[in-house]
């Protein structure tokens, strides 16, 4: 069950907001007051943040079932559905799974795949090593541009100690769930009434991405507000109020024609349009959304391979394959990590432990580098990480130890070193 709170009449059609990574339910605030005079708004914190019980969610689809399992237990089954960035995969993931329960979807600074697996993967490093501090203190250049950071530094320091107040633990969970999260090919089956809502400016998930999620789903309208980042509805709440509420009121009733389920009280005629600050455009003339795939056991190694040793590393690997060597690097991808790295004998920190090990004890320490950075990613710390290699020393011997110890100081530095 998540944290949650409701605004508004107990008789008006429910709207759910969902707030982005390391922010809570209040990054909503300055929506409510117009919102909360057509619909309920029920606003919900991620796990361990804003004060919520620390019990990390392993996926987007996870926190999506608990969501619904909090709107189960207070009798809400249909509402409209507005989330920003994680919020907005936990919408898109409701809409592709259960559209029977959404009258209408606003996807606020999101995107079919977030950044890189790498990118958010190295975040939940950093956290592990250093705690929340780096990523608070470098969250305001990420979510406003630097006239409203400038301008606002009361509000800069509410948006830092809103990070800085969230549990580590169900932070890094978040990371890891976005690394995981990809809906580039299911997009086309996306059937709700959506609308796309990006800052111009933002550098997280910016205009590049909105169009990708309008080029898939089918109707999609965009929505561009001027003069903001990441945190349109903080930096931007006129304009971003002003587009909900021309979106659900305008689109809440088309869903009910288009998905066949038993009517809901509560939805009745739209409430008369707004004019946006932002304009809104349709779909017409973007690019087609298109990803291929390939079969089992192979799909199954490439996305282990990737989750444990990074985008990167993979990618460089695959492009310097050529026709003596790419039928090696299937038999990898499918024995090593389609079959052996995937069975659930052992978690993934267990297997970096016994990794580790064998790479020093066989000597092969050019390969050393990769698998410490992976076992980094897969939770284990500095300190776990220099008890493996002194247990190494002792069985393996000193020589092999003392050079494994200086590859894995490098990387560690590097991987664990917050951005500037």
């Amino acid at each position: 069950m998540l944290q949650y709170r409701f605004d508004g009449p107990e008789d008006a059609p429910v709207l759910v907001i969902g707030p982005s990574l390391g922010t809570t339910w209040h990054m909503w605030d300055r929506q409510i007051p117009e919102l909360a005079q057509h619909w309920r708004i029920f606003r919900y914190d991620l796990p361990g943040h804003g004060g919520a019980p620390a019990h990390p969610a392993a996926s987007v689809s996870d926190l999506a079932d608990r969501l619904l399992a909090t709107l189960d237990s207070v009798g809400v089954q249909r509402f409209g559905y507005a989330g920003c960035s994680i919020g907005g995969a936990v919408g898109a993931d409701l809409a592709l799974r259960h559209p029977h329960r959404i009258a209408a979807l606003a996807l606020v600074a999101a995107s079919p795949r977030f950044g890189t697996a790498d990118e958010f993967r190295q975040r939940g490093v950093i956290v592990r090593t250093n705690g929340l501090e780096p990523i608070a203190r470098t969250s305001p250049e990420r979510w406003f541009t630097p006239g409203f950071a400038a301008a606002q530094p009361a509000i800069v320091e509410w948006a830092v100690q809103m990070v800085r107040t969230t549990d580590p633990g169900c932070y890094i969970a978040s990371c890891e769930a976005l690394a995981a999260f990809d809906i580039r090919t299911e997009l086309p089956r996306l059937g709700v009434p959506t609308l796309v809502l990006v800052g111009a400016e933002d550098k997280v998930t910016g205009p590049a991405e909105a169009r990708n999620l309008v080029a898939g789903i089918p109707d999609a309208r965009l929505a561009l507000v001027p003069g903001a980042s990441h945190l349109a509805p903080v930096e931007q709440p006129g304009a971003v109020t002003d587009l909900l509420l021309m979106h659900f009121s305008t689109a809440w009733q088309d869903t009910l024609a288009s998905i066949p389920v038993p009517p809901s009280p509560g939805f009745a005629a739209p409430f008369a349009p707004v004019v946006p600050v932002a304009e809104i455009a349709s779909a017409a003339g973007l690019p087609d959304a298109s990803a291929t795939g390939r079969s089992d056991l192979y799909d199954r190694g490439m996305k282990v391979r990737r989750e444990v040793l990074g985008d990167a590393h993979v990618d460089a690997a695959t492009a310097a394959s050529d026709g003596f060597t790419e039928d090696f690097e299937e038999l990898l991808t499918r024995y090593a990590w389609g079959e052996i790295w995937t069975r659930e004998g052992l978690d993934r920190r267990s297997r970096s432990c016994v990794t580790l090990t064998a790479v020093v004890a066989s000597g092969h320490l050019g390969g050393l580098a990769q698998h410490v950075r992976a076992a980094l990613r897969n939770g284990l710390t500095p300190v776990e990480i220099k008890e493996v290699l002194l247990q190494t020393a002792v069985y393996c011997g000193v020589p092999a130890a003392g050079a494994a110890f200086e590859i894995a100081r490098s990387v560690i530095q590097e991987e664990t070193t917050p951005p500037a």
